[in-house]
């Protein structure tokens, strides 16, 4: 697995220090590398701040924001850094209370781990033979594995960082500070599903989680879950995680934290967020924080539900400002706000019609499209970013649930009707060039050319605003011919369609489109996947004609 590191002894203490250079000046780090690897709050002076108390937590690195990332006003005053899911010394985690800890006193904020305890509670000890006030909180939210012993500490941990935190920073005594930790901690419960392991740097990635599965309630350090289940899309990944949270849950209001375990993209993560949203467990969810990573495992590719039931002070302490950039901040979960188009994109809308042979030639046409979405992604990826086929089929699906609208019986408002739906539903260029081919073809149609005639025109108006021409290893090359063939039938234009498909093989210059960024290696021997789906198209249509 390649990774972006000089080594993996080196690998905490420099990004430990890639952390602290780039947080202007926000952030310093103890001396004492690689054994101590404590962060702390620049702007924290222990003589002139230990009127407040101090918040310290850590553990094993891995985790990334956590836990150095979450130091600064109103959150850590100071975050001890093991070794990749490793807990730190105690040595360590005596030196970052020592660092911090003024007549206030100190928190520390721990995860339910047997290193983790045993490592900052010998420290919280030591600290207090010093003289110091020290209390410490141990998270449990984890609730995967309900025949645990003792739960873990998971993402949870972050609702207890951020509280307590805001709590010290408005000048609560550690009495106070710990009570509401120990509150929080009380009524947090979490749970993560992914779909593949961590990758520890140095070693190999363990390949645990089978083809078509997902492992429900694995820890955040790589380990097993409650079980492998079988993974069918976002809405049933996270349906499974509510029905686990939801015998923990009351009916009072709740905070979601939706955490990233690392490589899940944005885009999925903002799915997610979507199907919590309309899950059991949406109507008590009331704010949330995230999507966003924040308690990762390297580059698992999952993600975790936190939940806590909250009390307006909480509410308060979770929206009060901190300085760390990590954290996203808490926001109402609210009702999608939908606003009209603005004028001249809500078109008027022509009078549907009826008109069977044509109604089934365009049901076998998105049918025809839909069927090698497969193909055309895959084709596509040798070349491209692997989506030419979605964007076929996509439009192939918005159109067939548009059938009933459409102006069957009258061909030049058909035309005009079909670009107008591609313009709206199809993305990329792709769908700018249909758009402008049908309307150019209803056009065409309007002036009496026969169906051919206009598509012919709407080739030839493409070419123009496209650039694009024969031989320019696009859709055109297959197209072109095609409709010059259509007169002879639909079993000539197919087989015209696929000697321009094939052609485009042996072209290693494309001159439009993605692929005209490409070298010639990328793409000699494979045929343009815009020709090929429309060869794929003619043929399928004179098979079935």
């Amino acid at each position: 697995m390649k990774q972006f590191m000089n080594s993996k002894d080196a690998l905490v203490t420099e990004a430990i220090d890639g952390l602290v250079r780039s947080a202007g000046g926000a952030l310093a780090r103890l001396d004492g590398f690689p054994h101590i690897k404590v962060v702390v709050r620049a702007d924290w002076d222990r003589a002139r701040d230990g009127a407040r108390v101090a918040l310290v937590s850590g553990g094993g690195s891995g985790h990334e924001p956590s836990h150095a990332g979450f130091v600064g006003r109103g959150m850590l005053t100071a975050a001890v850094c093991g070794d990749v899911f490793a807990s730190p010394s105690v040595d360590a985690v005596l030196a970052g209370i020592l660092a911090v800890t003024g007549k206030a006193g100190c928190l520390l904020i721990v995860k339910n781990y047997t290193g983790d305890r045993l490592n900052f509670g010998l420290a919280a000890e030591r600290a207090r033979a010093f003289g110091l006030k020290v209390a410490m909180v141990v998270v449990d939210d984890d609730v995967a594995l309900p025949d645990l012993p003792q739960a873990r500490g998971v993402a949870g941990t972050l609702f207890v960082h951020k509280i307590a935190g805001a709590l010290a920073e408005q000048g609560a005594d550690l009495e106070t500070v710990a009570a509401a930790a120990q509150a929080v901690i009380r009524g947090t419960v979490s749970i993560g599903m992914s779909l593949d392991t961590c990758t520890v740097p140095g070693s190999p990635k363990e390949d645990r989680i089978g083809q078509g599965k997902a492992e429900l309630g694995l820890g955040i350090h790589g380990e097993a879950g409650v079980e492998q289940v079988d993974f069918t899309g976002a809405r049933a990944a996270m349906g499974m995680v509510v029905d686990r949270l939801l015998p923990h849950v009351g009916s009072s209001d709740h905070v979601a934290l939706l955490n990233n375990l690392g490589a899940t993209t944005p885009l999925e993560m903002s799915v997610l967020a979507e199907e919590l949203a309309r899950s059991a467990l949406g109507g008590r969810i009331n704010w949330i924080i995230g999507p966003a990573a924040l308690m990762t495992s390297l580059d698992m590719h999952g993600f975790s539900v936190s939940l806590l039931p909250v009390t307006a002070e909480q509410v308060e302490a979770l929206a009060a400002p901190v300085a760390p950039p990590a954290w996203p901040g808490l926001a109402g979960l609210g009702e999608v706000t939908i606003r009209p188009l603005p004028d001249g994109l809500s078109p008027i809308q022509p009078e549907p019609s009826g008109h069977p042979a044509r109604r089934a030639l365009l049901e076998r046409c998105c049918t025809a499209l839909m069927a090698i979405e497969g193909d055309l992604n895959a084709l596509d990826a040798k070349s491209g970013d692997g989506d030419t086929g979605s964007t076929l089929a996509g439009a192939a699906r918005a159109l067939l649930a548009r059938l009933d609208r459409l102006p069957l019986a009258d061909q030049t408002q058909l035309f005009r009707a079909v670009g107008m739906e591609l313009s709206q539903t199809m993305g990329g260029s792709s769908g700018v060039l249909l758009a402008i081919f049908f309307a150019a073809a209803g056009d065409a149609s309007a002036s009496g050319k026969d169906w051919i005639g206009a598509l012919s025109a709407g080739l030839t108006r493409v070419m123009q605003v496209g650039g694009a021409k024969l031989g320019d290893r696009t859709m055109i090359d297959a197209l072109a011919p095609a409709l010059l063939a259509l007169p002879s039938g639909l079993g000539a234009a197919a087989a015209a369609a696929r000697k321009g498909a094939e052609a485009t093989a042996q072209m290693t210059r494309a001159k439009a489109g993605r692929a005209s960024y490409l070298t010639a290696d990328k793409l000699a021997g494979h045929n343009d996947p815009g020709a090929e789906g429309v060869a794929r198209l003619f043929e399928r249509l004179a098979a079935g004609a």
